[in-house]
């Protein structure tokens, strides 16, 4: 460093200086030190950075896994997966459910036949025609089942992964009815009656085609034998109230034929109760309930038309439940729901929701953020791609949704991915065909049941083989 007589840049004297190469300032022979240990200090922090910046590398070559570009790839990877599983799912699905349908409808042709030979038997009556009948119905029966259900699974070879489909050679059959209903419950006018209904709603069927319905403005649940001429109340009935033996505007049932006890939708009494003879029990309190739904796991299925949700409990356990559908407000977004009402849970714990003031069916799979819709969401209407306040639902093994569309007087079927529905039964909101369907049911036979809100009667399509 050159020796010279100027002032220093740390205490601004007259002094012996000497100048730093590096930043061009003069400093004394006191303050010199100084700015070297600060100098020192400088290298030690780049040290420092040097070292840890090192400790990062050594890190990220250890864990490359922790990539955001691998971690990309790695969540493609499980939701491919995942679609995979899904498709597969499906297939499998549909494939059980035409056998199925296809066996069945062999077999129910073969007890029809069955039916009719008994009774020539018993009446001792026929003749050559009646044989001959007899014989070509049975041969056509025969070959039939001689003739299974051609099933193939093509591939997509265009497919990064081979996508597959199935094909069905012989197309399930899509069930029609008779378009003439028939009275089976009610039609005496309103009243309270034990032969009338007052708005009836959630109806359920039993394997002995017994009707149990939810008659809302009687404050009660009626069980309507096979062919009676009147029903005999079996919960409520004791006046409108909140009682634990009264009922205020029940709204839908659940009947478990093992134990014959009932779960009822106590609409304005914020209840979910549980009838086992004559005895009360409340399941779940606090809740604007007026629907219900059970899968074949044992689980109860409620909604709640404030929250604009369903809920899950498992029975015994009924704390705060889990929401499965729903639960972010009133909207109509795919997470939303708009004053829900009935319900259908599949054997994949799916849930099937009638999103009433969204006129759309709502699927939520089992765990899912959002739903999807299935059928309706195309705004309030009559066109075959829209709904009117859709109330019951109720989906068969392969995956068609039938829906109660209130405000247009009728019965529809969705197949899922379909962009508009066909419908199957049709009325005019007046007379015994259909006014305001609600609630809805199959017996065993295929036979389709209907709550007629408006006429206050239950009305049976029989179906056509």
């Amino acid at each position: 460093m050159a020796n010279n007589k100027r002032k220093c840049f740390t205490c601004d004297r007259e002094k012996n200086t000497y100048t730093c190469e590096g930043c061009s300032k003069r400093f004394c022979f006191i303050h010199i030190p100084e700015h070297h240990q600060r100098l020192n200090e400088e290298l030690h922090h780049i040290v420092d950075n040097y070292n840890e910046f090192k400790e990062r590398i050594n890190k990220q070559k250890k864990s490359s896994q922790n990539y955001s570009l691998i971690q990309q790839i790695d969540r493609w990877e499980e939701v491919s997966i995942e679609k995979i599983k899904q498709k597969a799912k499906d297939c499998r699905k549909m494939v059980i459910g035409s056998l199925q349908t296809y066996i069945n409808d062999i077999e129910t042709k073969f007890n029809n036949l069955n039916k009719q030979i008994q009774q020539l038997q018993i009446q001792n009556d026929f003749n050559e025609i009646n044989l001959t009948y007899l014989r070509n119905q049975l041969r056509t029966i025969t070959e039939e089942l001689n003739n299974p259900l051609n099933i193939s699974i093509p591939e997509d070879p265009q497919s990064f992964i081979n996508e597959i489909s199935i094909i069905l050679s012989k197309k399930p059959k899509f069930n029609k009815w008779k378009q003439d209903a028939i009275i089976v419950a009610g039609g005496n006018a309103e009243g309270e009656k034990l032969n009338q209904f007052y708005h009836p709603e959630g109806i359920f069927i039993d394997k002995k085609k017994n009707i149990f319905v939810a008659d809302r403005f009687n404050h009660r649940i009626v069980e309507w034998k096979y062919n009676a001429k009147e029903g005999q109340i079996i919960a409520g009935g004791n006046g409108l109230g909140n009682r634990m033996d009264q009922l205020n505007y029940p709204t839908d049932i659940i009947v478990d034929q093992q134990n014959h006890s009932i779960i009822i939708a106590d609409w304005q009494n914020r209840r979910v109760i549980q009838w086992l003879n004559q005895k009360q029990q409340i399941l779940i309190n606090n809740i604007d309930c007026s629907r219900l739904a059970m899968d074949e796991y044992g689980f109860l299925y409620a909604n709640d038309y404030k929250k604009n949700e369903v809920r899950r409990w498992k029975m015994g356990e009924y704390n705060e439940g889990i929401v499965v559908a729903g639960g972010n407000g009133q909207g109509n977004q795919l997470n939303q729901l708009n004053s829900p009402t009935f319900m259908f849970v599949d054997e994949d714990q799916s849930v099937y929701v009638s999103d009433r003031g969204n006129h759309r069916v709502m699927k939520w799979r089992k765990d899912a953020k959002e739903g999807t819709v299935v059928a309706g969401g195309n705004g309030e209407g009559r066109n075959l791609n829209q709904l009117s306040s859709p109330e019951g639902v109720i989906v068969d093994n392969l995956g068609r949704i039938y829906i109660s569309d209130f405000g247009n007087h009728r019965i529809v079927r969705w197949c899922e991915e379909k962009e508009e529905g066909e419908v199957v039964v049709v009325g005019n909101g007046e007379g015994i065909q259909l006014n305001s369907p609600s609630g809805l049911s199959f017996d065993d036979e295929g036979n389709l049941y209907i709550g007629n809100y408006t006429n206050h009667r239950i009305t049976k399509f029989e179906i056509i083989l």
